[in-house]
C-alpha cells in the first residue's frame, strides 16, 4: 500500500505545507535582540535626554576650546590683570577697571565679551578656562568613584566575612558625614600643607577628596547587587565549573550589574562638579591662580550689587552642565530599565 505522500517526513509536499505555515505563524513577531541594543533604542527615542545630551558635549567642546579663544579670539590669558588698560567699545574708549574700583560690564565684542572682574581680567576667558578645570575635576573624580566603589562593592558583596567586616563601615564611616563638610575639612588641610610632593593648589588634591567622599555612593549600590547575585543560579553553575572568585566576579557577577554602574556614572560626575563648586566657593577646592565656576562665583560675590554678571554667568554655566547631566542620567537610567515598555518596529 502507497503511503500517502502528504504526511511523508521527507516529502517536498510536506515541506511546502509547512513551511508556509511557520512564516505566517511567525509573521507577527519580531526577532528578539539584546538589551543593550535595545537600551540604546529606547535612549534614541528620549528627545529630551538627546536635547541635553548635545548641550552637555556643546559645553565641554567650548571649554575644551579655552586656549584657542584665549590665544585667538581674546588676545590675554586667563590670570592677565589689566587694571589700568583701555578698550574700544563701539568706537568709545572705556577702562577696564573705573578709578573707584569698578570693572567694565560685558563688551560683546573680542574682548572682554562678558567684561571684566575687580583685577581686570578677561571674565569669558576665565569662565571658560574655570569650566575646563571643573569638568576636569568632575571627570577625574567621577573615574575614581567608579573605580574604588566598583571594587570596594565586588569584595564586599561576593567575600562577605572579614572582607565584608572591614570595607561596609568604612563605607559607612564616610557616608555619615555630610559631603561638604568633609570635604571643606580635608580640602582646608590639604591645601595648607599638600600630599606629600603635590601641592596644595594642586588639581589633584580635589579630585582625589571628592572621589573619596563618594566612594561609598556606589560602594554601597554595588555591595547590594552582588550580594543578591551571588546567589543565583548561574554563580553556583560558574562555580560548579571549578571558577575561581576573582574570575566569578569579572566574568559572570561584574557583567550583570554593569547597568547599574552605568546609571550611577552621570550622577556621580553632577555630584562630583557641585561638590567641587562648594569647596571652591568656600576657599577649600581650587586654590589661586587656577579658576572654575565655584571660585568665580565666590570672587562674583563681593560685587554682586554693583556687577552681578561676574556671578550669574558662571551660575548659569554651572546649572546648565549639571541639569543635562542630571537630565540624560534619567534618560540612561529609563533605558536600561528593564520594565519599560517599547515598541518595536521593524
Amino acid at each position: 500500500m502507497a503511503l500517502d505522500p502528504l504526511i511523508m517526513p521527507g516529502s517536498a509536499t510536506r515541506e511546502a505545507e509547512v513551511i508556509p505555515a511557520e512564516a505566517e505563524f511567525n509573521a507577527g513577531y519580531t526577532p528578539a535582540i539584546g538589551p543593550w541594543k535595545l537600551a540604546l533604542r529606547r535612549l534614541r527615542r528620549n528627545k529630551v535626554a538627546l536635547t541635553f545630551l548635545v548641550l552637555f558635549v556643546l559645553i565641554v567642546v567650548v571649554c575644551l576650546l579655552a586656549p584657542v579663544y584665549a590665544s585667538d579670539v581674546a588676545h590675554i590669558g586667563p590670570n592677565v590683570g589689566n587694571i589700568t588698560g583701555t578698550v574700544n567699545v563701539g568706537g568709545k574708549v572705556k577702562d577696564i577697571v573705573t578709578p573707584q574700583g569698578l570693572p567694565i560690564g560685558p563688551t560683546w565684542t573680542n574682548q572682554y565679551f562678558f567684561g571684566a572682574d575687580q583685577e581686570g581680567r578677561d571674565v569669558a576667558v576665565r569662565l571658560l578656562y574655570g569650566g575646563r578645570t571643573s569638568l576636569e575635576i568632575g571627570a577625574g573624580a567621577t573615574l575614581i568613584i567608579i573605580v574604588l566603589g566598583t571594587l570596594s562593592g565586588l569584595l564586599a558583596g561576593y567575600f562577605r566575612g572579614w572582607v565584608d567586616a572591614i570595607l561596609r563601615p568604612l563605607m559607612e564611616l564616610i557616608w555619615s558625614f555630610p559631603p561638604v563638610i568633609l570635604g571643606v575639612a580635608v580640602g582646608t588641610a590639604l591645601a595648607l600643607g599638600g600630599i606629600g610632593p603635590i601641592k596644595g593648589n594642586s588639581l589633584i588634591i580635589p579630585i582625589l577628596i571628592i572621589g573619596v567622599i563618594y566612594v561609598p555612593y556606589l560602594g554601597k549600590p554595588i555591595r547590594g547587587e552582588v550580594l543578591r547575585l551571588r546567589e543565583q543560579d548561574f554563580v553556583d553553575a560558574a562555580r560548579a565549573q571549578g571558577m575561581g572568585p576573582w574570575r566569578i566576579m569579572v566574568s559572570e557577577i561584574l557583567p550583570n550589574a554593569a547597568s547599574t554602574i552605568i546609571v550611577f556614572v552621570p550622577m556621580m560626575l553632577a555630584y562630583a562638579i557641585l561638590l567641587e563648586a562648594y569647596l571652591s566657593f568656600l576657599g577649600a577646592g581650587v586654590q589661586p591662580p587656577n579658576a572654575s565656576w565655584g571660585s568665580l562665583i565666590s570672587d562674583g560675590i563681593q560685587l554682586i550689587d554693583t556687577t552681578p554678571h561676574l556671578s550669574l554667568i558662571p551660575g548659569a554655566m554651572l546649572v546648565l552642565t549639571v541639569l543635562s547631566i542630571n537630565i540624560v542620567g534619567d534618560g540612561v537610567r529609563d533605558a536600561l530599565d528593564p520594565r519599560a515598555q517599547v515598541r518595536i518596529k521593524t
